[in-house]
């Protein structure tokens, strides 16, 4: 089984969670942006949350899968349409052999993602068959997908005949956010700006982290720290006094002060945020964070049950 890309778009990729057992040895996370979508997408069809599928960012892209199987299409408002027939988002829907799925680009938000029952098989690359394109290895040969790439499909998984859905989550422009170990030493006016200001998204962003523009975030504190352990979530800011999100694919080490880190629950909203974008940046407590972690693995566990007939 496989199924071909017929046009890759701007920037297509095969990810799963991604890969958190190598920080140590330099190994970036890498995986899906939107973890939510990717999870759930993954639920409707029988996988396991982790299978790998693939993350579009914008569109257009499409593609055509050469057996019978079952998909769901998640995150943004693609589009999609099964050989030019409207397909409903965060559904489960059956598709044959032959058919074509196109997702247009989104109106609003930023990335899309194919579950398929089964999941995409491409090799495992230190425990995950996400793609790395700063390192250049997992997915297909560790780069975005091309028009006429074919990606190995795993057998489907056996499910109910009846097409099912779930609610999207809700996304707004805010984000939760614990202080970071050097949230102290930035000035009073500056932490005040941090947690006050709508910032934008700027053009220099990539999967390796988010730069938003706003009001200059100065220290107190001017001594240069040294290389420390990072994660994605982890709001750095460089002496230009601009922050900058650490993403997925974000290096393993920096030395600029953090002000904050956003919550684990939170990070998929980072994905679908669009350039020119804004966020606020909301404070919580480490409880408010563990809580909402909580609170989304319950979510995909109802999700599981009720789509087991538990």
């Amino acid at each position: 089984m496989s199924l071909e890309i017929l046009r890759g778009g701007p920037l297509t990729t095969v990810q799963d969670l991604g890969r958190s057992a190598w920080p140590d040895r330099g190994i970036s996370r890498c995986g899906a942006l939107d973890e939510l979508a990717l999870s759930w997408g993954n639920l409707l069809v029988g996988n396991d949350v982790g299978a790998a599928g693939l993350e579009f960012t914008l569109g257009p892209a499409s593609l055509r899968l050469d057996a019978d199987c079952c998909i769901a299409v998640t995150g943004t408002d693609a589009d999609a349409t099964l050989d030019g027939r409207s397909l409903r988002p965060w559904w489960r829907q059956r598709v044959r052999a032959g058919q074509t799925l196109r997702l247009g680009a989104p109106r609003e938000r930023m990335r899309s993602y194919l579950a398929i029952s089964g999941g995409i098989t491409v090799p495992m690359a230190l425990g995950s068959r996400s793609t790395d394109l700063k390192a250049r290895f997992g997915g297909l040969e560790g780069r975005a997908l091309h028009d006429g790439d074919r990606l190995p499909l795993n057998p489907p998984v056996a499910l109910p005949a009846q097409a099912l859905g779930i609610r999207p989550p809700d996304w707004d422009a805010r984000v939760r956010v614990l202080p970071g170990p050097e949230h102290d030493d930035f000035s009073e006016s500056a932490r005040a700006a941090f947690w006050a200001s709508d910032w934008q998204l700027t053009p220099q962003s990539n999967r390796m982290g988010y730069r938003f523009a706003g009001p200059a975030l100065q220290r107190d504190r001017g001594d240069e720290l040294p290389s420390h352990g990072v994660l994605p979530g982890v709001i750095q800011v460089p002496p230009s006094g601009q922050p900058i999100v650490l993403l997925a694919d974000a290096q393993t080490t920096g030395g600029y002060p953090k002000i904050g880190v956003i919550i684990g629950a939170d990070l998929w909203k980072l994905a679908q945020l669009r350039l020119g974008g804004r966020l606020r940046f909301v404070a919580c407590t480490l409880d408010d964070a563990h809580a909402a972690l909580r609170q989304r693995r319950t979510a995909l566990d109802q999700l599981r049950n009720a789509l087991h007939g538990r």
